[in-house]
């Protein structure tokens, strides 16, 4: 029978044991192992059968169970010994308390406001899909070890993402086990009366949008979790947060429009209830969350707020705000048509008193190839915010060719787009064997300072571990697939602790390149079963629910590793999740990645394998393009021309990657010395973890976004104050319409010494420059000399900028006259142009309006001068 409602029962802990409630309910025990090993000592078995779960562990301990805890005196000292750590943990001073994050002389950002769609905090908190996910839990938990005072936000979604399964014949199927937030790390924020905290938004015919506010403890910093599965809401809009990326387009943008606008006002309750500073800065991570900035500019139209127009609003609004981007194709972006999002806004729904019409315009592809009937997320994260980066040195080159056409006249590399690459948390994915004894913390493991025997034997213990959980979980997934007990004996023979293991996991959309191992099957065949140097591999990956393509591959790689010649060297084990991850990097020799380059945004998987002295064999893409050395791993080769199709470019690289591991990889594995040891191998184990490790550290991250983002943005924000903003709201529409009649309109050069087309190493061009500045006056620009190499079509590259300086007034034109002098610094080709630049002391960024003036002519005659 079905029951007709569900209950969560908690436990009634004794008064003694009542610590253990706030240690579960902060989730800073899924990185704490001695917190861990606490709740394992309440109930060894109990803690197994909840998955490492406390909430869950604690809802199934008996009674009696907890009355003989309560007067065990040795575990109330270790008790009482925890709840004092995460006391001291969660208020004591921490790097940025004490480390001047701001530079000298300025307050660090009080407090800021982190937006994502999804956080992978825990496997015990299910709320992510994939990298992304990750990436932010890994955010929040670093922020709270360095003490940064971020306030995540983000939305529950009830049935999460989907666990996933397998068929008989390897089809991928989903699953969507209901979540009760009362069975979750989880308590709802309250009002003063005890009535949960929500937010509401208004919808197109006078609907509503409710959702409760749930919160849940990351060590020191809050989480907020907007959740609309609430009594008040009609049954649609009951679900809009059912599924984490599932629905159609109006599903998708009330998600994001609960998560940018919702999201602001349930961080506003929050300060408000609980006395929390409020945010300086707004962190975008991803266009999901862009409306956030819409509301904040609802917020300062109101008459408390200094009654800001909207372009005086937006000028304070970007001033405060970081935009992320993690993709690096247009395809990855959420768009959605301009007539759905104008129903959703102005009058007629969320927003009133905010021109709709001004919403549409930051949403708009502005540039060459754009779509004006579409309503893209990405474009207006990068309008609502003054300073954007994406998440690896290559990703960030990509980024500013993909976006520049919202800065026309600025070259790719002169986008004001830049990178932090992204990094990984190493207490969450470095095995306890492998921190252990660390002397300067995760970074530098305390594994890397064993002998190479002892080293060698670690590698050998978590091969092993990991080989004995593939066989658990294969045998569950061939049982779930109808396998009978009788026939998976198999199974006890499935890999092998000696053999050189590689991991391949990760979300499965094409360009991931899931199967191109299976390029030449039998080449791959006899990799696997080589008598002397074999191979296995493990495989983990989940295709989107709608994503066909994915399933076909994830079914062509469980078909192939079914194959009774291949099956206990190559496995395929569903449902890829923390908890599996958390085993498979430490377990692993080789990180397999192989995207189509460059593709990969950063991914962070073979990050978190190096932390664990997995070396790392993968394309040059994302994070691998910008650390690989020879010590690391191996780069496989890329045929990524224009003129190779993509049948011929996966050939090409399937023959680069079996030809690493037949001739280099393999050998140096078994290659043993008079110790029985591979020497070259340990040696490159102990370089990962000695030297890559301290990079891949997602403290470095934190560090650079507070350094290189929160603190400038901080101090922009401060000093937009409501007049300000209204004189560079009204400072940047004067320069718009000027802009259209300011010219270069003549550039002289002369030469100290040279003759013709050339000049000497070392000389100087004195530069005299006539320019029409229409209205505006010399305050308002930078004329600049640009100068560097040129290219066969005359086009500089590596450009350095000169400022040139005004002399004397107008002409009777109305003309001003701008003079300099430009140094040849270098050899060969070599010329320059002149170009005019809006300039103002709150710009962020000289290309931040997009503008430029450069002369129409180039050559002697003209108005550039090109010397060779």
């Amino acid at each position: 029978m079905k029951a007709i409602r569900r209950f969560s029962v908690r436990p009634v802990l004794p008064e003694p044991l009542r610590p253990l409630s706030e240690l579960a309910r902060n989730l800073r025990w899924s990185w704490h192992p001695e917190t861990c090993d606490l709740f394992r000592g309440v109930d060894p078995e109990g803690w197994r059968t909840a998955g490492g779960d406390p909430v869950r562990l604690l809802s199934g301990v008996s009674a009696a169970r907890l009355e003989s805890l309560a007067a065990d005196r040795d575990f109330l000292d270790r008790l009482a010994e925890a709840a004092a750590g995460l006391r001291e943990y969660r208020t004591g001073p921490r790097w940025y308390q004490t480390a001047g994050t701001a530079g000298p002389g300025a307050e660090p950002p009080a407090a800021i406001a982190y937006f994502s769609p999804e956080f992978g905090i825990t496997a015990a908190l299910p709320q992510y899909s994939g990298g992304l996910g990750i990436l932010a839990g890994d955010h929040l938990k670093t922020a709270s070890d360095l003490g940064v005072p971020l306030i995540g936000v983000g939305l529950l979604y009830r049935r999460g993402y989907f666990r996933q399964s397998l068929s008989r014949d390897g089809w991928q199927q989903e699953h969507y086990p209901l979540l009760d937030p009362n069975e979750l790390p989880l308590a709802p924020l309250r009002e003063p009366g005890g009535r949960p905290a929500r937010v509401t938004l208004a919808l197109p015919g006078g609907r509503s949008l409710h959702a409760v506010i749930w919160e849940a403890r990351v060590g020191r910093v809050p989480l907020l979790l907007l959740d609309s599965d609430t009594e008040e809401n009609e049954p649609h809009e009951r679900e809009v947060t059912d599924r984490l990326y599932g629905g159609g387009s109006e599903h998708r943008l009330l998600q994001e429009m609960l998560l940018g606008i919702g999201g602001v006002r349930a961080v506003r309750a929050y300060c408000r209830l609980t006395g929390h500073p409020a945010p300086e800065v707004f962190h975008t991570n991803e266009g999901h969350a862009g409306f956030l900035g819409l509301e904040r500019i609802r917020e300062l139209g109101e008459a408390e707020h200094g009654s800001l127009d909207f372009g005086s609003a937006l000028e304070a609004v970007r001033a405060g705000t970081v935009f992320t981007t993690h993709t690096p194709v247009p395809a990855g972006i959420d768009r959605f048509d301009r007539d759905l999002v104008a129903r959703h806004f102005g009058d007629g729904g969320e927003l009133p008193g905010v021109d709709a019409g001004r919403i549409l315009e930051l949403g708009t592809e502005t540039y060459p190839g754009g779509e004006p009937h579409l309503f893209n997320m990405a474009v207006m994260g990068l309008r609502l915010a003054q300073r954007a980066n994406g998440v690896s040195l290559l990703h960030g080159r990509v980024s500013r060719g993909m976006f520049a056409g919202l800065w026309p006249g600025f070259d790719p590399e002169e986008v004001p787009i830049g990178s932090v690459t992204n990094g990984v948390h190493a207490p969450t994915w470095t095995a306890p064997e492998v921190l252990r004894g660390a002397p300067d913390g995760p970074g530098a493991p305390g594994a890397a300072g064993l002998s190479d025997a002892g080293l060698w034997e670690l590698r050998r213990t978590l091969r092993e571990r990991l080989v004995t959980e593939v066989r658990e979980r294969l045998y569950a997934s061939w049982r779930q697939r109808g396998a009978a007990a009788a026939e998976l004996g198999w199974i006890d023979g499935v890999l092998d602790p000696d053999v050189l293991t590689i991991g391949f996991a990760r979300r499965v959309p094409s360009y991931k390149r899931l199967t191109l191992m299976l390029r030449d099957r039998e080449r791959l065949i006899e990799l696997l079963l080589h008598p002397e140097r074999p191979v296995q591999i493990v495989v983990a990956g989940k295709a989107h629910p709608a994503d066909d393509g994915g399933k076909r591959l994830v079914q062509e790689l469980v078909r192939f590793a079914d194959d009774p010649r291949v099956r206990h060297r190559l496995v395929f084990l569903p449902d890829y999740g923390m908890a599996m991850a958390q085993k498979l990097y430490p377990g692993c020799d080789v990180w397999l990645n192989n995207p189509l380059r460059p593709l990969e945004a950063c991914g962070t998987s073979g990050m978190k394998a190096a932390l664990n002295g997995c070396l790392n064999l993968s394309v040059l893409d994302g994070w691998w393009d910008e650390w690989f050395e020879p010590d690391f791993g191996w780069a496989i080769p890329t045929a990524d021309g224009p003129a190779t199709d993509e049948d011929r470019r996966d050939d090409l690289e399937a023959h680069a990657l079996y030809e690493l591991l037949e001739q280099r990889v393999t050998p140096l594995f078994y290659d043993r010395g008079a110790a029985g040891l591979p020497g070259r191998w340990i040696e490159m184990v102990r370089r990962t973890l000695t030297e890559l490790g301290p990079k891949v550290l997602a403290e470095r991250m934190v560090e650079s976004y507070v350094r290189e983002l929160y603190a400038p943005a901080a101090r922009a924000h401060r000093r937009l104050d409501a007049d300000a903003a209204r004189e560079l709201a009204a400072w940047k529409a004067k320069v718009r319409s000027a802009w259209p009649r300011v010219a270069v309109d003549h550039v002289e050069a002369e030469a100290a010494h040279g003759n013709g087309g050339t000049a000497e190493l070392g000389s100087e061009l004195a530069l005299r420059v006539r320019v029409a500045l229409d209205t505006l006056v010399p305050e308002d620009v930078e004329v600049q000399a640009v100068a560097g190499r040129v290219d066969g079509e005359d086009r500089i590259t590596g450009g350095r900028a000169v400022p040139l300086k005004p002399s004397g007034g107008p002409d009777t034109e109305g003309r001003r006259l701008y003079e300099g002098r430009l140094t040849l610094e270098r050899t060969g080709s070599f010329g320059f142009t002149v170009r005019v630049l809006p300039a103002h002391p709150l710009l962020a960024d000289p290309a931040e309006l997009g503008l430029t003036a450069v002369p129409q002519e180039t050559g002697p005659e003209g108005a550039g001068v090109l010397m060779r």
